[in-house]
């Protein structure tokens, strides 16, 4: 049996899109119910406000800074946390050693960790936001590691194969599909607390936007901006994310 293709259509999309349809009736309705525009404005103000900031360019501006600090904080967690869980898993000693640690940074508040980090080193924001993804992905890869089939490994030493060739045709392949769900995972948890430092301390960015219009109790300018960023990264997610996931997830159905 051979795998669905992975270049069609997303699989939910169609789905995804009704949901999301409804949502907006919801939010319509509500907001023409209690009639209340400056607490509570409705879809089409929204709209006009993002067709406004994209007209004008600051939207491209703003959400093209805060896309980088997510990407640079992604690629850091997502490097520093597979590693980290790729060790515990395999190595009994290192799980014992390090589990403590990952225990605490997992209870850690992520305010906590940003506060301190804008203390320390003077809100290093890639630093700080990989900090408070990098044991969410630890644990995930640990537990992908734990479930590596020990017959695979046993071929690996049949042929001898070395660490490298292990890594890459053993190791890596049956945790790709981990490694996919922690990035879908992670980007999300990313994108939140990238706007919580910018929130706090950048001149740019759509935290340092939102924190301008919560000033001034601009409830529609807050949703055009959030709203708008999320939008971006549902992009992403349909169009990057989801796809690789189900590529990571192919060879399991090829192998029903």
């Amino acid at each position: 049996m051979t795998g669905a293709p992975t270049g069609g259509p997303v699989p939910g999309l169609v789905p995804g899109v009704v949901s999301v349809a409804l949502m907006l009736a919801l939010w319509a309705v509500a907001a023409a119910v209690l009639d209340t525009p400056r607490s509570l404005p409705g879809p089409a103000a929204v709209a006009a406000r993002v067709a406004g900031l994209v007209m004008s360019g600051e939207l491209w501006l703003h959400a093209g800074m805060t896309l980088m600090r997510v990407l640079a904080a992604f690629v850091l967690a997502m490097t520093l946390g597979v590693g980290l869980g790729l060790w515990m898993g395999r190595s009994r000693g290192a799980d014992h050693w390090l589990n403590p640690a990952l225990v605490i940074a997992l209870n850690m508040p992520a305010l906590v960790v940003i506060v301190l980090a804008y203390i320390w080193i003077g809100l290093n924001e890639a630093a700080a936001i990989a900090l408070n993804k990098i044991p969410l992905v630890t644990v995930m890869l640990r537990e992908g590691a734990r479930a590596l089939r020990p017959d695979l490994d046993e071929m690996a030493a049949a042929f001898r194969m070395s660490r490298l060739d292990r890594l890459r045709h053993v190791v890596l392949p049956q945790l790709a599909p981990h490694v996919a769900a922690a990035a879908r995972a992670g980007i999300s948890l990313i994108w939140k607390i990238v706007l919580v430092v910018e929130f706090l301390g950048r001149s740019n960015g759509v935290g340092f936007k939102i924190h301008l219009l919560f000033s001034s109790f601009d409830v529609a300018g807050v949703l055009a901006w959030a709203l708008a960023f999320v939008a971006v990264m549902l992009a992403i997610d349909i169009g990057l994310l989801r796809r690789w996931e189900a590529r990571a997830n192919r060879w399991r159905r090829d192998a029903a």
